[in-house]
């Protein structure tokens, strides 16, 4: 039987081994320190299950976030109104004072005014009497130089001195050539009586009070009241005007100086050398003024004329003039 051939190998170095097994070991050490450093940086992901109660739950988390958000915002609007507000509150404080102070400046000048008008209105009435004598004096004149070999006439009347007239006054109205009775004591007692109701309104402070009220008896009553504190305690002023409610109210001379007029009937209720006759005349009766106050004068009674302007109404003012009678 052969023998088998030895066959000659050379013994393994440990130490060759050794660095194998040590390069081995540092790369899959290396290996895993990446690895461990690329997990450490990747997001970690969870997989939620889509159950039911936490998709509710996110959606009622999300609706509180916005909820949250909108709640924010409403805050910061409402701190920006009440700046807002705060700043308007100023201006508003400014314009009321400034108002304020307007309105007592308008309120003085307004009073002046009305002071002025009734000073104007007795003043109207002043020239308007005085343009009436004129107007008598110029006629008497013209009549004088036309009738130069014409007799001279002189009507004397009952009372040739003029006075003023204090108690006893009866008012009568002629515009448009018709005269009418003015029932001076009942239009004031519905003027009265108006007043009284109205007269709490007023304020030293406050602007006159004007009402107009009526017709009572064919005429409308137009009154104004203001108040003016005197050592301490208050003074009402006050004006009240008339004028007729219809152009159609009177008689004509002739027709009230006929028996059984109306004008008739009211003077025979008056009592000669007691009562003054007043007629607020306007520039158009002139001439039936003049027929009137003839009749007036032969029955004895004195007789005052008031003219106004076709624009003036018949005023009464414990301020205003007195009539004056002949």
């Amino acid at each position: 039987m052969a023998r088998p051939n030895p066959q000659l190998t050379e013994a393994v170095n440990s130490d060759s081994f050794l660095d194998i097994v040590a390069s081995v070991v540092s790369i899959m050490i290396i290996m895993v320190v990446m690895e461990g450093m690329r997990i450490k940086n990747t997001p970690v992901t969870t997989a939620i299950h889509s159950d039911p109660a936490v998709v509710e739950l996110k959606n009622e988390l999300a609706g509180e976030q916005s909820v949250r958000a909108d709640v924010l915002k409403a805050d910061s609007e409402v701190r920006q109104l009440k700046q807002w507000a705060a700043a308007r509150g100023v201006e508003r404080d400014l314009l009321l004072a400034t108002v304020a102070t307007m309105e007592k400046q308008v309120d003085e000048h307004r009073r002046k005014l009305d002071r002025e008008k009734r000073q104007g209105f007795d003043l109207a009435r002043a020239i308007l009497e005085a343009r009436f004598q004129l107007d008598q004096l110029v006629k008497q004149r013209e009549q004088a130089e036309v009738s130069e070999s014409a007799p001279v006439v002189l009507e004397s009347y009952s009372t040739p001195i003029s006075r003023v007239v204090e108690k006893n006054e009866v008012h009568f109205i002629l515009w448009g050539g018709k005269i009418a009775y003015i029932p001076k004591d009942l239009l004031e007692k519905e003027f009265v009586a108006d007043a009284k109701n109205k007269i709490y309104k007023l304020r030293e402070d406050s602007p006159p009070l004007t009402e107009t009220i009526g017709p009572f008896a064919g005429f409308k009553i137009r009154y104004s009241l203001e108040m003016h504190i005197r050592s301490g305690r208050p003074e009402i002023m006050y004006l009240w005007e008339l004028k007729p409610a219809t152009n159609l109210m009177g008689e004509t001379a002739e027709t009230a100086l006929a028996e059984g007029s109306a004008f008739r009937s009211a003077v025979s209720k008056l009592r000669r050398g007691m009562h003054t006759i007043t007629i607020h005349v306007y520039g158009d009766s002139f001439e039936a003024f003049r027929k009137i106050r003839k009749e007036l004068y032969h029955q004895g009674f004195a007789v005052a004329a008031r003219p106004l302007a076709p624009e003036m109404s018949i005023g009464f003012s414990p301020t205003g003039s007195k009539s004056t009678a002949q």
